[in-house]
């Protein structure tokens, strides 16, 4: 197993609200706030197209949004006041930037492991 993926050469832009990276194998498409700092994305929406044609989708949390967003709940009915967290398609990942989610990613498919964990778009 991998600890540094790299996800080979790089092209990364704006597209309107997206901001796309593409790599050798996949093209990933993030929706971060219109004001968040790209190094500090901390909670965003991804999806991935890999070469195969295949587009897969997933939501990606840092532990310190999820404590964050757990403590927010606290005080609410939210998640049995903020005593679990819960999403379909998370990832969760230690370092906030599209960069490291961006490594993540090519980790994940190097590894195997990306079908396991993102949510496949187009069937199967």
């Amino acid at each position: 197993m991998s600890v540094s993926a790299s996800p080979g050469s790089v092209e990364r832009g704006w597209d309107g609200p997206w901001y796309r990276v593409r790599t050798d194998a996949f093209e990933a498409s993030f929706l971060p706030s219109p004001d968040e700092e790209l190094d500090a994305v901390c909670n965003v929406d991804v999806f991935v197209d890999l070469d195969d044609g295949s587009r897969w989708s997933a939501t990606v949390f840092t532990v310190t949004e999820v404590e964050r967003l757990m403590a927010t709940w606290a005080g609410s009915d939210e998640a049995l006041g903020g005593r679990y967290f819960w999403v379909s398609d998370g990832l969760i990942v230690r370092d906030p930037g599209i960069d490291n989610i961006t490594h993540v990613i090519a980790g994940l498919i190097d590894n195997d492991e990306f079908s396991a964990i993102f949510q496949r778009l187009d069937g199967d």
